[in-house]
């Protein structure tokens, strides 16, 4: 519901009612005979009643709200607030009798109305609600997007789709109303209607950049490639500046082998700041699988991915670590997850890449120097006291490692292959202080574990 409506309630309600509703009680009437005793009492239980329903004790609340009831019938916002203790009290049939008591006693009261209207949308009494809101709508626009909605739930889509046009003729597009309208056209698949609504806006409002973006997406998400295609040229032309429209031509000129066109779209898009970097990203992965079966454009790719490991954008560096790992180009692949793991210190996934590609690569040093500040965030984590001990080993430091890999260990649960390394770099530490009967110990454990699979 409206918050300026309950907040104007709770404030309304506790200043003006008792003034405005009960103006044929006079409270600073001096008593004289048994209706003043009963003015002081219809008083006191009034203000008792939203004192109890202040604190929530809304059982004594309406118990008092009841008594004023007995004194005087013809009060609606005895009602309105029975109602509402009701609803709390979850005696929902008690709830909606005494809201409609309520609206019959005042049927022009916006507050009381739109009560009602929450008590039937809670309770997905989807007609009443409809009914009720109805009176609503000559208060705010917002009621008739309110009841737009109402008959989508109820698959009155003509009389949906008819209130979103008059508001927006009225207001505007709206996200909101567009969200609504998108979901009636995906549920009566009425393709043709939507693209339709989009061609009148592209006609009605030519300047505007959003209804030529989403008409390209409409049309080929109905696969009217060519449709989609056009609209994106004469977007072009009517804003030669425009950022987004290459979301959409990247693709169509690589579909059409216009290839320099491509990639000079592709390079608009990963340096836009108009772009989010998911759909950067999208752009640039769809690249790299162009790239492998083109190569002579991977020049191109790198100069794009260059572009976009500036842009901070942790997942799209981490998609190019991943891509440069698929070619085996190592060194290349540790270069994007250093950087991501630069801007997502806490990624374990990332970090993970990272010290395997050490070990990969040689790295001991950097190997055993991140595996040992990783131990202290992940202190059970078998992986890192693995990595730490093959970096030790590398580095001649046998006992050191043999410290770490009896700890990790403990850590192993259901990883038979973990097992195997541990036991075989355990083997590998004994034999180089030659210990041969434990190297050849743990050498044989490692074995079984193999064989056993």
């Amino acid at each position: 519901m409206k918050n300026k409506i309950y907040i104007l309630c709770l404030l309304f309600g506790i200043l003006l009612f008792p003034q405005l509703n009960y103006a044929q009680v006079d409270f600073n009437k001096k008593p004289d005979d048994d209706l003043g005793n009963n003015e002081d009492e219809f008083q006191e239980l009034f203000y008792e009643a939203l004192k109890q329903k202040g604190i929530e004790n809304y059982d004594k609340a309406a118990e008092a709200f009841l008594k004023c009831i007995k004194i005087d019938k013809s009060v609606a916002v005895l009602y309105f607030e029975l109602g509402k203790c009701y609803n709390h009290l979850k005696n929902f049939g008690a709830a909606e009798g005494a809201l409609k008591k309520a609206v019959d006693k005042d049927p022009d009261n916006e507050w009381y109305l739109d009560e009602l209207y929450g008590y039937y949308a809670a309770q997905n009494e989807h007609d009443k609600a409809i009914k009720t809101i109805k009176q609503l709508v000559k208060y705010h626009p917002d009621y008739k997007e309110d009841l737009a909605g109402l008959y989508a739930r109820t698959e009155k889509y003509d009389e949906a789709l008819k209130i979103l046009d008059e508001l927006d003729a009225e207001f505007g597009i709206s996200m909101n109303r567009d969200i609504m309208r998108n979901r009636i056209y995906e549920a009566t698949g009425r393709k043709k209607d939507q693209i339709k609504n989009l061609q009148a806006r592209v006609e009605n409002n030519p300047e505007k950049e959003s209804n030529y973006l989403a008409l390209i997406f409409r049309y080929s998400e109905n696969n009217e490639k060519e449709k989609a295609y056009e609209t994106a040229k004469e977007l072009l032309k009517i804003n030669p500046n425009s950022q987004l429209v290459h979301l959409a031509l990247y693709k169509f000129y690589l579909d059409d082998n216009e290839t320099e066109k491509a990639v000079e779209s592709m390079k608009i898009v990963v340096q836009s700041n108009e772009i989010k970097p998911d759909a950067k990203m999208k752009v640039l992965t769809d690249f790299m699988a162009f790239v492998q079966n083109n190569p002579e454009y991977e020049s191109d790719l790198i100069e794009a991915t260059a572009l976009v490991s500036d842009s901070n954008n942790s997942k799209t560096v981490m998609e190019l670590g991943q891509y440069y790992l698929s070619k085996n180009e190592k060194e290349k692949a540790l270069t994007y997850f250093e950087t991501a793991l630069r801007l997502e210190p806490n990624n374990f996934n990332v970090l993970r890449h990272v010290m395997l590609l050490y070990i990969d690569l040689k790295k001991y040093d950097l190997a055993k120097e991140k595996s040992e500040e990783s131990l202290q965030k992940y202190p059970a984590q078998p992986l890192f006291y693995l990595i730490n001990g093959e970096a030790l080993n590398a580095l001649n430091q046998p006992k050191k490692a043999l410290s770490s890999l009896e700890m990790g260990l403990d850590f192993i649960i259901e990883d038979s292959q973990m097992e195997i390394d541990f036991y075989s770099e355990m083997s590998k530490a004994y034999t180089m202080l030659n210990h041969t009967a434990k190297a050849k110990l743990y050498s044989d454990q490692a074995k079984q574990i193999q064989s056993s699979n």
